[in-house]
């Protein structure tokens, strides 16, 4: 599904100078390094803030703190997705309540989100599944037609774009993962979260510090989440290659589009602009997935499931807040979807050996 070892040696090599001009600037924590990488990803994304952090799941968590929304507010979002956005909601003091999802992209329905709004509510938590984004004014429509706060979890979104916005600045935040698997990866843990607003920005900065405005003054009660200044500087090289990646991904996947045929396994929706989907993950969907993936693994071609276990099947989850019409899509897509490799460190061999054994399949 990755193959880190196959990267450039140019970007390794850059990489390493990096690493190198932290060790020896004796700095290495919230430092200039950071502060060039915010810089920079705000401009990518469109927005006039970044605050990087300790990883993405703070990212949202740091943002419904900085919104004051917490304990006795309810926050919607879906229930495909990896638990740690709905964890980050819970660690917020809010309460969770899971949407289901569109059948046909795995993202979150409108149609069930309005069945779950109610006095209570206070924000939507978008999740760009996968890597795409669609339908955004319609939900900055329904956020304000409801006064609530449109939030975006971007996490597998990076560079996704719709009518020339970035993902992340459409509502109150975006928050990004740079976990190493992601399109834009740290070698570590790292996140960020991205914003239009000075005052949430602002106040982001001092949450992911322990609450600390200035040095010993903590007018809040924060964490320890940084992004620190070696992962800073990893990313700010590895940004260089992302638009190059992101094109090779979506090569990828245009030519799985065009040469999967097989009946036995259904594409999802494609996307309904060119860079509105930077395939994160390439998910097909079958009534025959164990198989499928054993056929897959025989053939030398690695297959994963994202994601298995839906949030409310969780242990911990089971009485979570859902639609009171049920999640039916994301109990049927958790059992049919699969992951097909979609990297840039794939070959043009390494992508027909992939649709080869896909079209060969038979259960």
């Amino acid at each position: 599904m990755n193959d880190f070892k196959a990267e450039p040696e140019a970007l390794i090599a850059a990489e390493l100078q990096a690493v190198e001009r932290v060790l020896r600037s004796g700095w290495y924590v919230l430092g200039e390094e950071g502060r060039k990488f915010e810089s920079l990803w705000s401009q990518y994304c469109g927005t006039s803030h970044t605050v990087g952090v300790g990883n993405g799941m703070d990212a949202i968590e740091i943002g419904l703190r900085a919104l004051d929304i917490g304990p006795g507010d309810e926050v919607i979002t879906t229930a495909m997705t990896a638990f740690a956005s709905v964890l980050a909601i819970i660690r917020a003091g809010a309460t969770p309540v899971l949407a289901d999802i569109n059948p046909d992209t795995g993202l979150l329905s409108q149609e069930s989100v309005r069945r779950c709004i109610n006095q209570r509510t206070k924000a939507v938590l978008l999740v760009h599944l996968y890597g795409q984004i669609r339908n955004m004014q319609s939900w900055v429509d329904l956020c304000d037609q409801h006064q609530l706060a449109l939030l975006e979890d971007c996490a597998q979104a990076h560079l996704a774009q719709v009518e020339g916005k970035v993902a992340g600045s459409f509502g109150r935040f975006g928050a990004y993962s740079f976990y190493p698997t992601k399109n834009l990866g740290a070698i570590g843990d790292g996140g960020a979260l991205v914003t239009l607003e000075p005052a949430l920005a602002d106040k982001a900065a001092v949450l992911r510090n322990y609450g600390q405005s200035v040095r010993y003054y903590h007018p809040e009660f924060g964490l320890n989440s940084r992004l620190d200044e070696i992962q800073a500087a990893l990313l700010t090289v590895r940004l260089g290659w992302l638009e190059q990646y992101t094109s090779h991904r979506q090569s990828i996947a245009a030519q799985y589009r065009q040469q999967l045929n097989n009946p036995y396994v259904r594409l999802m929706q494609a996307p309904t602009e060119p860079l509105a989907h930077v395939y994160h993950l390439f998910v097909v969907l079958t009534e025959h997935r164990e198989a499928l993936q054993t056929h897959l693994q025989a053939s030398g071609v690695q297959a994963l499931i994202h994601y298995p276990v839906p949030i409310h099947h969780q242990e911990k989850c089971k009485d979570i807040l859902r639609d009171p019409a049920g999640l039916q899509f994301s109990e049927a897509h958790a059992l049919q979807c699969l992951s097909l490799p979609c990297h840039p460190q794939m070959s043009e061999q390494d992508v027909q050996a992939v649709i080869g054994a896909v079209n060969r399949f038979a259960p």
